[in-house]
């Protein structure tokens, strides 16, 4: 059973994520939070593998729930949950650790799909926010690059630039001519050698660094 503890100040969200969730067999709802200081104090008793997090709560907002829930529970994966595609809090949530992204309308079956990939360890982010995650990402300027092109490959470089433009390894596979199970395995080294969670935050980071171009082809 995946442990899934929902956290957002609207009790009818709350209410419906739980409703959606209990539909699943394999996914046990262990606690509703209605702000992120009440979710952070939850963990130890509650021992969720998945938290569903709003953004935007009073009290304490998700980006500061989730930076702290990783800190003192970094084996806890947390799936944000946004209202819009266009949140500005986007980025910052990938900072604090968070491992996936959605949208509150997102269907029952990519919301259930969504917490059994996070709670393997997968990274899901819905089209549009991924949209909104690189384009905020891609205004920063620019940061020098602390040695991250040193230890990649020039194939993991090749890798690395086309997942941080929203290539799934499928894709990835097709272009750069590789097998799909050989581009995860580029992908996995890649995320060792960035020291990242998963590839949301490997995209953010080569980004952050100059690693890859959007626009390139």
């Amino acid at each position: 059973m995946i442990r899934v503890l929902i956290c957002d100040d609207q009790d009818m969200v709350c209410q419906g994520l739980q409703a959606i969730l209990r539909t699943a067999e394999d996914i046990d709802v262990v606690g509703l939070a209605f702000d992120g200081r009440q979710a952070v104090e939850m963990m130890p008793k509650a021992r969720p593998e998945v938290v569903l997090m709003d953004l935007k709560m009073p009290v304490m907002n998700g980006i500061e729930a989730t930076r702290r829930i990783r800190e003192t529970h970094p084996q806890v994966k947390v799936l944000v949950l946004t209202t819009f595609d266009a949140d500005e809090w986007v980025l910052d949530a990938v900072r604090a650790g968070a491992s996936g992204y959605l949208l509150k309308d997102t269907p029952r079956a990519a919301l259930l799909e969504a917490i059994r990939g996070t709670a393997a360890g997968e990274s899901f982010v819905d089209p549009a926010v991924a949209g909104t995650l690189l384009a905020q990402a891609a205004r920063a300027q620019p940061q020098p690059d602390p040695g991250y092109a040193a230890r990649l490959s020039p194939r993991e470089k090749d890798v690395l630039g086309l997942l941080a433009r929203g290539l799934s390894n499928g894709e990835i596979a097709t272009r750069l001519h590789l097998s799909e199970g050989t581009v995860r395995n580029y992908v996995s080294v890649v995320m060792s050698k960035l020291d990242v969670p998963d590839r949301t935050q490997a995209a953010v980071l080569a980004l952050r660094y100059g690693l890859a171009d959007l626009e390139g082809e």
